[in-house]
């Protein structure tokens, strides 16, 4: 069909939801193979399947999501069960622990796949990745709330162990500065706070903001931790698209012999100075004449939201000169 100025307008293309697969006599729940036999075509459907609708990811049957639900809480219960039999409890390492690194190398391997899918020609690569990555995080916020057990009971546990994105560890020397002789529990407890807060910000956090602005911000937090903190899934697949796909991309090539640029010894001149895949897309999309400006920023504004949501830092070189074209409207 037509619209507007005679522009042809792509169809939509809707999959039906995947039905629930038989098992038979099996348990999913009876190993940890088992489950992730029972998963993982669910799994390869929302993530994995073709689509045009990026924003959009496809769907399961209703049966076949609550038996995923049945299943997976069936499997921590078991473990749980195991657990509390043991008399060595404490030393076994925690119920969830097996499938959440499952997940965690589902995603990574997945972030490969499209890295390897990528266009050789740079000024294709971020045509290339702005859908790939929308339709990316459409199924792992699917998944995230298809497997919304895992970070009830596993997530939040490891989190109050001091084991998420953001431990006292990481905080303590900056608070132990603030911290003075006599001060209260509820004074250092509201100090690890102002921290926790200070770090929020980083990320776009206003104090006042909403609650939707907050959950974005420690998203964006969660995302840009260590690969051993343990996050929800919806930011563990944001992490994996960080560290395998986007930073392999931001990468800069070793010179050849290992030789180190002397200082001034370009005399200032960039483009000298070897620089990753996509620092040279946009480089070029920047100063290329003959792009429209309208579809210039959108490329730009949709890229840079995608380096802040997968935790590239506000400091990186690459961040840094699209917020300032986004800002100026300059080069």
């Amino acid at each position: 069909m037509s619209k507007g100025k005679g522009k042809q307008v792509e169809p939509m293309v809707l999959l039906p939801p995947m039905p629930n697969p038989s098992a038979g006599s099996a348990n999913p729940s009876a190993s940890l193979s088992s489950l992730w036999g029972y998963l993982l075509p669910a799994l390869n459907h929302i993530v994995r399947s073709p689509t045009t609708l990026t924003e959009k990811a496809p769907v399961i049957d209703i049966s076949y999501h609550m038996g995923i639900h049945t299943a997976t809480y069936n499997y921590f219960t078991m473990q749980v069960e195991a657990v509390s039999t043991n008399k060595e409890r404490e030393r076994l390492t925690p119920s969830g622990t097996d499938l959440y690194e499952h997940i965690d190398k589902y995603y990574a391997e997945v972030a490969r796949e499209l890295l390897l899918g990528a266009p050789e020609d740079d000024s294709s690569l971020i045509h290339y990745i702005i859908p790939c990555f929308s339709r990316y995080a459409a199924g792992a916020h699917s998944v995230n709330r298809l497997l919304n057990y895992v970070n009830r009971h596993y997530v939040k546990r490891a989190v109050d162990e001091d084991r998420g994105w953001l431990t006292l560890s990481d905080i303590f020397d900056a608070v132990a500065k603030a911290i003075q002789d006599g001060d209260t529990k509820e004074k250092i407890t509201n100090k690890l706070k102002e921290r926790r807060t200070e770090e929020l910000k980083k990320w776009g956090w206003d104090e006042g903001g909403t609650g939707e602005q907050l959950a974005h911000a420690e998203s964006c937090a969660e995302a840009a931790s260590p690969l051993d903190r343990v996050v929800p899934l919806s930011a563990l697949a944001l992490r994996r698209f960080r560290t395998e796909f986007m930073e392999p991309l931001l990468a800069v090539p070793k010179l050849k012999g290992n030789k180190r640029r002397k200082p001034g010894a370009h005399n200032g001149n960039a483009p000298n100075i070897p620089k990753g895949r996509l620092a040279r897309a946009v480089r070029e999309l920047l100063e290329k004449q003959d792009v429209d400006v309208e579809e210039r920023r959108r490329l730009v504004t949709e890229l840079a939201n995608a380096m802040r949501i997968t935790g590239v830092r506000d400091g990186h070189p690459l961040r840094k000169r699209l917020d300032k074209y986004l800002l100026t409207g300059t080069v």
